[in-house]
């Protein structure tokens, strides 16, 4: 049921040598890397196939069950047969059981930190990488012992899975009237308990095998006896039982509201010892008979659909090294403020910290009108403002948690409850705890270990109390009869009941092992080390260089344990001398060439102790010269290879370029800079010189230059921290081009011809392309806007005067002219783009005090114009300038602003506030729309009349309309001129905001199509807020304001013909009720209800609102909500409801929060079961809706994708995340015929 449950070169300067890191060339790599050798606990691993951690806990438990592993270790090979004859034709080779031999011959006796099950997960047939799927352990432990059986018919170990595991449960039901006693047996090789709803194995043990279920009432039981329908009582007992009990706990279970699976956390607790005669049928045994002892817990750590198993195992034999892992140290106590910064505590879930709050105060409790100060000074959070709202005052939190926490008599203290199991007094509790407490001191109970896959570990007793609850908690419970007793020569013998066989072939791997890891230990410790032979180098340019790459060096694999002095035997003995006293150096090999540092002085240290490693270069020689050149040794005269570039001054500038001289050489670190750039440019260095330094890596046009001070010329490359490929740029001030060099500070820029901008000249807004003209500048990221305007005045050869007449304007990429850009500012600043185009317009740029704006008139964007005002122009004023500008007579006329996508807003209505203070922005857009805006406090409302028609209606048109009609005409009201189906616009009126519901009907009346309608009184009218052209709130209280009700300018209101007087009150719903047609997909007309919720909006008061108006009863009828722009029904149960996951407390659901959102307007369907029999709400017009919205996606989609073809693009359909599963794979495995 529960499948897929649960789911790491750089050559060297000189050439010719090898590379210095391990890679596929090292002699470690090789040669094969033997398995590591077991722990200090002395105990076998199981390795991870890469889902096999439920069949290791499984293997590991069966290992360490002496009797299991005994009778396996029993059946030789005349029985099972021969591996090596497996796969011959007519041999009966019982493989699962020999390879399972195997196995834990390797787990006892073979010195590896882990075995491979790959071998007996072959045997079961598993070939297509079953092993890498993640099953269930309880399954697990059914299958293997069926597979067992089945391997071992007709040999001497038939009934070894039935011996050990074998139980039986009889279900019993006695007769209250006859005394017939009913029976039928069920066999187990594991029991499965509950654990939802239980808090420990006694309690579920106690409900399986002691309770009673009494047959009574309506729920008689039929009687063979007497044969007649009967009091009686059913029960279960244990009727027999097995030397080893396994107990399956049941933590996985489905949740039938959510639809999925989830996994029983809570705290379940099961003793290490626990005695079955009350919960078995024979009584008449000696009690040690019923006397079980825990000796392995598997553990599952995760959820339902992925996690982790591993073990926990009492060593009965004691064949590992358990030693105490020792006393945690107690962490320092945490602050809640503390546990809040570190994201450890759940601001969401105030029982939590109130919990935490409390069981610091150790006992003594928190005076109740103190509780929420300690938790505004410990949290930081104040109680009103975080919980108040959903959970109320802090102390009805706390009446309403009684379970969790308990108050004095006075109600003063409120105190933190202690857990206690249920269905037990105060004395059973204390006698348990006392009893646990008792088993986990005492020494006897034996030694436990962690096997976690490969690893093994020693725990403590008291580590099995922290698996009862969490993700990382008990799955499997494994028992075995305290009268089990174990021979003395078991006791640390692994080799006990061992085949001979198998022993034979555990000696041959671990003399096996042994040799691949001393020969794995020898290539671990050989390292590679380069020697430079003194004599064939020589000394030039700061570093020494070899005569010959290849003859000069002498490369060596040495064993690092060894000392120095075995070092320099083995290099006299490969160069063919004598030792003369020659020294060694460690030597590098670094851009310049090498160099070398310290000396090897003591010849009995270590290889590896003196810090030679793999790849060391070491340079063999007199110790003071090579060649005749006396050599400076150590870090403090390294050589460093710079790039010094000067100005080529002996060559002109062509096309804007600059020629450039570049010198590569080498200098000591103790060079002064003064001294190393008048070695390069070979003239006397003055302080008149310039020089900028690059950091290596950068680009050599960049601005990434920085100049030296004339005190950092008399420094030494080392203060300087000049690194190898640093560059140092030397500029003859009097000689450079400033066009070329240009200085910020300590900076400069290089500019190339590379680095350029296009001006391009408009004489007007409307200059067609034969009068533009353009002209390339050479410009930088740093060049002031105004001198490249300058500079394109001269190129275009233009008046000079258009400089303080002119400004530079950038083009978006439709070619329309953005706001000029400020002259001051540099291309950096102003957001300029190298290699981009800027249009020469006539007319000044703005100043830092004013507004660059375009203006349209009406929604024509061909009428688009400029114009430049002052940031303290009020929003009237610039009204009346763009006015003047227009010719635009008369003062029907506002401003709107456009907004970011390119929609016109709402109006700018503050007309005495300065444009900065509404947010008008220098490139903005504004529109000068027709129409005056109201006065202060005044509103402009257009009106639509509501259809005298519903147009909800789909049956029955013509006798509506009649009805209607009739009923109006009874109040003397005309419908002639009342347009049907539509909504129908009346025209804007103007009304102030003070005003109220009654003032804005009376004042729609005076609008066309009402004025000449008869109406009694405003009582006759429903006024509705409309939106995207829906009515959705009615405006409720004829008294209340219309300031109260937030209505605002331009909001769309719709006026409604009622046949009688109608004042709704805030908490009244006005829904529209439609019964359906009993066999058709079409429904009566709608019929206005108007439900008031001021008791409660739950789903059951509909239901019976509804009911009442139809005369029908609650059972009779089914509603659901309508959503018009899906075309969907949602229906609308009595049952529906939220579950609370702390209290598991059902909530009473408000229809007017999610899901429903119930609001005036709504339309509610409603189905009559006594006459309708389907229950299905959708309609015709329902079905094609949704298939013309189905159709508009695919459209939309087949759009898309002929797009992203024509532009050769690729592009993912974003999807909403779903988190994707592999499908369930059906555990098996698969066993020959051996009948």
């Amino acid at each position: 049921m529960f499948g897929d449950l649960f789911e790491e070169d750089n050559e060297a300067f000189l050439g010719g040598g090898s590379k210095t890191q391990k890679g596929k060339d090292s002699k470690e790599d090789q040669v094969e890397q033997p398995p590591p050798p077991r722990g200090p606990v002395n105990l076998s691993g199981l390795k991870n196939q890469g889902g096999t951690c439920y069949l290791n806990s499984l293997l590991q438990t069966l290992l360490f069950t002496p009797e299991f592993r005994e009778a396996l270790f029993n059946l030789g090979q005349e029985e099972l047969g021969c591996l090596a004859d497996r796969n011959k034709p007519g041999a009966k080779v019982r493989v699962i059981p020999l390879e399972l031999q195997r196995l834990f011959a390797q787990l006892l006796l073979v010195d590896q930190q882990a075995a491979s099950t790959i071998d007996l997960t072959d045997s079961f047939g598993w070939t297509s990488k079953e092993e890498s799927n993640q099953h269930d352990v309880q399954e697990l432990n059914r299958i293997l012992f069926s597979a067992l059986e089945c391997s071992l018919i007709s040999t001497l170990g038939h009934d070894l899975i039935n011996k050990l595991y074998h139980g039986i449960v009889v279900n019993q039901i006695s007769c209250k009237e006859c005394g017939n006693l009913s029976e039928r047996q069920e066999d187990f090789l594991d029991l499965t308990v509950a654990v939802k709803g239980v808090h420990s194995l006694e309690e579920a043990l106690y409900s399986m095998f002691v309770e009673e279920e009494l047959f009574d009432g309506n729920n008689r039981y039929r009687c063979s006896g007497c044969n007649n329908l009967v009091r009686a009582t059913k029960s279960a007992k244990l009727r027999h039982l097995p030397p080893f009990l396994t107990v399956s706990l049941l933590r996985f279970n489905f949740d039938f509201a959510k639809c999925e699976r989830y996994k029983e956390t809570g705290k379940y607790t099961f003793p290490l010892k626990i005695n079955l005669k009350p919960f078995s049928e024979q009584a008449d045994q000696a009690i040690a008979d019923y006397d079980y002892e825990l000796f392995s817990v598997i553990i599952h750590k995760g959820g339902c659909y992925g996690g982790h198993y591993h073990v926990y195992i009492r060593d009965v034999d004691e064949l590992g090294n358990w030693q105490s892992p020792g006393e945690e140290k107690p962490k320092p106590k945490m602050s809640l403020k503390e546990m809040k910064i570190n994201g450890l505590l759940d601001l969401d879930d105030p029982l939590s910290i109130i919990k935490t709050i409390l069981a610091k105060e150790e006992g003594s409790g928190v005076r109740t009108d103190q509780l929420g100060q300690k938790l505004l000074e410990q949290v930081g959070i104040s109680w009103n403002k975080k919980y108040r709202k959903r959970y109320g005052s802090i102390w009805k939190f706390i009446q309403q948690n009684s379970d969790v926490f308990y108050m004095d008599s006075d109600g003063s203290t409120v105190h933190l409850k202690c857990n206690k199991k249920p269905g037990l007094d105060s004395d059973d509790q204390t006698l348990l705890s006392s009893e646990l407490l008792t088993c986990t001191n005492m020494s006897c109970e034996g030694q436990w270990f962690d096997f976690n896959d490969s690893i093994v570990l020693p725990i403590q007793i008291k580590d099995i109390q922290k698996q009862f609850e969490g993700k990382e908690s008990a799955y499997m419970l494994f028992y075995r009869k305290s009268c089990l007793k174990r021979p003395s020569d078991a006791r640390k013998n692994p080799k006990f009941k061992v085949p001979a066989h198998l022993i034979e072939e555990t000696e041959q791997e671990n003399m096996k092992l042994q040799k691949l890891r001393a020969d794995f230990d020898l290539a671990k410790n050989l390292i590679e080390i380069h020697v430079h032979q003194g004599s064939k180098y020589h000394f030039f340019n700061g570093a020494l260089h070899p005569f010959d790459q290849i003859t000069s060096i002498l490369n060596l694999h040495f064993d690092k344990r060894k000392t120095v002095r075995d070092l320099r035997e083995v290099i006299y003995q490969q160069l063919g001398s004598k030792d003369d006293g020659s020294e060694l150096t460690f030597a590098k090999r670094l851009p310049a060439g090498l160099h070398l540092y310290d000396h090897l002085t003591d010849d009995n240290e270590s290889i590896n102790n003196v810090g030679i490693k793999q790849g060391s270069d070491l340079f063999l020689w007199n110790g003071k010269e090579v060649n005749g050149v006396t050599l400076k040794t150590g870090i403090e005269f390294e050589p460093v290879l710079l790039n010094i570039i000067c100005l080529n001054e002996s060559k002109e500038i062509t096309g804007g370029a600059t020629e450039f001289k570049e010198t590569q050489q080498c200098f000591a670190r103790d060079t002064l800079l003064h001294d190393a750039c008048e070695a390069v440019i070979q003239v006397e260095f003055s302080k008149e010189f310039n020089i900028y330094h690059q950091r290596k890596g950068q680009k050599f046009h960049s601005n990434n230059w920085t100049k030296y001070s004339a005190t950092d010329f008399l420094k030494t490359i080392s203060d300087l921290s000049l690194e190898d490929g640093d560059s140092i740029l030397v500029v003859n001030p009097h000689n450079s081009d400033s066009c070329l060099l240009k200085q910020s500070g300590n900076e400069l820029t290089l500019v190339l011809e590379s680095e350029w901008l296009e001006v391009e000249y408009f004489p007007n807004r409307k200059s067609s392309q034969n009068e533009k003209k353009t002209v390339k500048v050479p410009a930088d990221e740093r060049m002031l806007l105004s001198e490249i305007k300058l500079k394109a005045i001269e190129e275009l050869e233009l008046e000079i005067c258009l400089e303080s007449k002119s400004c530079l304007r950038q083009i978006d990429r439709n070619g329309k002219l953005l706001p000029p850009v400020c002259g001051d500012a540099t291309v950096n600043e102003a957001g300029v783009k190298l290699k981009s185009t800027l249009a020469l317009c006539p007319g000044c740029a703005p100043t830092s005090t004013q507004i660059f704006l375009y203006y349209i008139v009406g929604a024509d964007p061909q009428t688009e114009m400029e114009i430049v005002v002052e940031e303290s122009t009020t929003v009237k004023e610039c009204l009346k300038m763009l006015l003047d500008l227009t010719g635009l007579k008369g003062d029907c006329w506002h401003l709107r602003k456009v907004d970011w996508c390119y929609e016109v807003g709402e109006p700018l209505k503050q007309e005495d506030a300065v444009l900065k203070d509404v947010n008008i922005l220098s490139g903005d857009t504004l529109v000068i729309a027709e129409g005056k805006l109201p006065p202060k406090g005044f509103l402009k409302l257009p009106v639509w009349i509501y259809p005298m028609q519903s147009y909800y209606s789909m049956v029955d048109q013509d006798y509506q309309t009649d009805e209607i009609s009739y009923q109006i005409s009874k109040l003397n009201i005309s419908v002639s001129d009342v347009c049907e189906g539509e909504l129908q616009y009346s025209g804007e009126m103007e009304i102030s905001n003070e005003a109220t519901v009654e003032d804005l009907k009376i004042q729609a009346m005076t609008l066309p199509y009402l004025h000449n309608i008869s109406v009694p009184s405003a009582e006759f009218l429903r006024a509705w807020i409309l939106e995207k052209k829906r009515p959705t709130k009615i405006l409720k209280g004829n008294h209340n304001r219309l300031k109260k009700l937030n209505i605002e300018s331009g909001s769309d209101i719709c006026i409604q013909l009622l046949k009688k007087e109608e004042n709704l009150g805030s908490k009244e719903l006005l829904l529209k009720v439609q019964m359906s047609v009993p066999g058709e997909k079409q429904y009566y007309p709608a019929e206005d209800l108007i439900w008031d919720t001021t008791k409660e909006c739950t789903a059951l008061a509909l239901r019976q609102r509804i009911a009442s108006h139809f005369s029908l009863s609650l059972d009779q009828i089914d509603i659901a909500k309508y959503f018009p722009e899906k075309f969907e029904w949602m229906v609308v149960s009595s049952w529906t409801q939220q579950v609370t996951k702390r209290k598991k407390r059902k909530n009473k659901q408000c229809l007017q929060e999610s899901p429903f959102y119930l609001k005036d307007g709504d339309i509610i369907g409603v189905k009559n079961l006594l006459v309708d029999s389907n229950k299905e709400f959708s309609t015709w017009k329902d079905d094609f809706g949704k298939e013309k919205i189905k159709q508009d996606k695919e459209d939309k989609k087949k759009r898309g994708q002929r797009v992203h073809f024509e532009n050769e693009k690729t592009c993912t359909e974003k999807k909403p995340y779903s988190r994707c599963r592999k499908p369930e794979a059906t555990l098996s495995i698969n066993v020959g015929v051996f009948r």
